[in-house]
């Protein structure tokens, strides 16, 4: 769990250096060395303007990125692996669903609220983990009376001590022997069910609790603004009206455990607390990935208004460029935002964005497409690469799965020739090769018991081939005969 961090100390891990920043990207993503170091710069900007004098650091705003390129070279990858590192508010929007404002549909406003609820999660995470263990020992209170409900005799004082019996007035009063037996028998076999609660011996048991019922709001399901806007009037008129019904449940006592704690560490933190320092996250360190940008591009087509294309690049240019935004939590300022966008565009071009908008991403990158070398490197080389995925997956069944350099050749191999007789999809192809190569495989494996499968040069040859990718890909886009290459 991450600890929980003071507004102004928010994402100390923005001190890395861009080399560093860059070393940790290479982990994870092949190439693309121009949009790490575009990144890398951009966050260590943050670190940089948190220096400044108040006045100062006000005036500086984000250098917003723009990246150009094909799918599947890992555009996403970099934004998402980011925000992982430095522990910021992240949400990742496709621009072709929002619709101007006063239409049906999404507006673009909502990009700033989902990004404050993620980040009050976010931060409500971080706040219990720093009461876990406090909310545990409640939970095991709790859970224990559940188990072992109190004796009725032992829920009075068995004895009033001289201080007690002098504020009220009157004598000390003896509890009976056998009240005070019956509740040293019951604190004994209590501390029995703790030690065999904490060994776990006690999970498999079935207790009935009160569970609070969490009910999504009918509201939720419109996505204009005006309704969303409604929606919080109506929780703050009427506290209580929602998630407030209980329902009696049975459970197992390690579920029961688990859901103790959550109440206890919601009741222990500071909501307030949490709200704040959500919103100075999200104003603060927030990044917002808009995918698919290039969709929008273009000017008004027709004799009416193009309300998914220009009228939203308008809404979404005061959201870039700095303004307010009004959430349930309270009002965002979006200036400090770092906003990265990306394309293909394969169809339309970066200046076709209104040049308002084009001024406000003043970082554009190109990212280039995956050759068979580095198709080869990301099969192997990232901490989570498709070799080692597959690899362990399979060997959940007893399967030893071993790849030889010539192999990993002929895949990297047909990889790029897909891409250049088919859509480039970029590593993405990957998968599609990957699914035909091991298919026999994964169906039998529950069956072939423990066994080395060693996939060579041949292996692949014998599988896999150019015309089954491209019949495969066919199947997926019907009507479309043959390819060109």
């Amino acid at each position: 769990m991450i600890n929980t961090q003071e507004p102004n100390e928010i994402n100390t891990v923005e001190m890395l250096t861009p080399p560093d920043i860059v070393d940790y990207l290479d982990r994870f993503i092949i190439g693309q060395q121009r949009a790490k170091r575009a990144v890398a710069i951009a966050l260590r900007n943050r670190w940089r303007r948190r220096q400044l004098t108040p006045e100062m650091a006000e005036e500086i705003i984000p250098k917003n990125i723009l990246i150009i390129g094909p799918t599947g070279v890992g555009k996403t990858e970099i934004a998402r692996r980011i925000a992982r590192l430095t522990h910021s508010p992240f949400i990742k929007v496709e621009a072709s669903k929002f619709t101007e404002v006063g239409y049906v549909g999404r507006d673009v406003e909502s990009i700033i609220r989902d990004l404050t609820e993620l980040s009050v999660n976010l931060v409500k995470s971080e706040h219990k983990s720093t009461v876990h263990d406090t909310a545990r020992s409640l939970a095991e209170e709790r859970l224990l009376d559940l188990l072992l409900p109190p004796p009725e005799s032992s829920r009075q004082p068995v004895l009033q001590d001289d201080d007690e019996a002098d504020a009220s007035g009157s004598e000390p009063v003896a509890a009976d022997a056998p009240d005070v037996d019956e509740r040293s028998s019951y604190l004994r076999t209590r501390e029995k069910f703790r030690q065999r609660l904490r060994m776990g011996k006690l999970d498999d048991r079935h207790v009935e609790m009160d569970v609070q019922e969490r009910h999504g709001g009918l509201i939720e399901v419109f996505s204009s603004s005006g309704v969303e806007e409604i929606g919080m009037q109506i929780r703050d008129m009427v506290p209580g009206l929602f998630n407030q019904q209980k329902k009696r449940r049975k459970m197992t006592v390690e579920q029961a455990l688990r859901v103790i704690t959550d109440q206890e560490e919601s009741k222990l933190v500071d909501m307030d607390k949490v709200i704040f320092d959500a919103i100075q996250r999200v104003e603060q360190s927030g990044i917002v990935f808009l995918d698919e940008i290039d969709k929008i591009a273009g000017r008004e087509s027709g004799s009416g208004p193009d309300v998914s294309r220009e009228g939203v690049q308008r809404d979404l240019l005061p959201i870039v460029e700095g303004s307010t935004v009004t959430t349930k939590y309270g009002v965002v300022k979006t200036n400090h935002i770092l906003f990265i966008a990306a394309g293909a565009f394969s169809i339309s071009k970066p200046s076709e964005l209104i040049p308002e908008l084009q001024g406000r991403f003043p970082v554009k990158v190109d990212v280039n497409s995956l050759n068979k070398e580095e198709m080869r490197r990301i099969l192997i080389e990232p901490e989570n690469s498709m070799v080692k995925q597959y690899q362990q997956l399979l060997g959940t069944e007893g399967i030893v799965l071993k790849f030889s350099a010539d192999a990993l050749e002929a895949l990297a191999d047909l990889a790029e020739q897909a891409n250049n007789s088919c859509e480039d999809i970029g590593a993405r192809r990957l998968h599609t090769i990957m699914e035909l190569l091991l298919e026999d495989v994964s169906f039998h494996a529950s069956q072939m018991g423990r066994q080395t499968v060693e996939v060579t040069g041949d292996y692949v040859r014998q599988r896999v081939s150019l015309q089954a990718i491209e019949k495969a890909e066919n199947v997926r886009k019907k009507g479309k005969v043959g390819f060109t290459r």
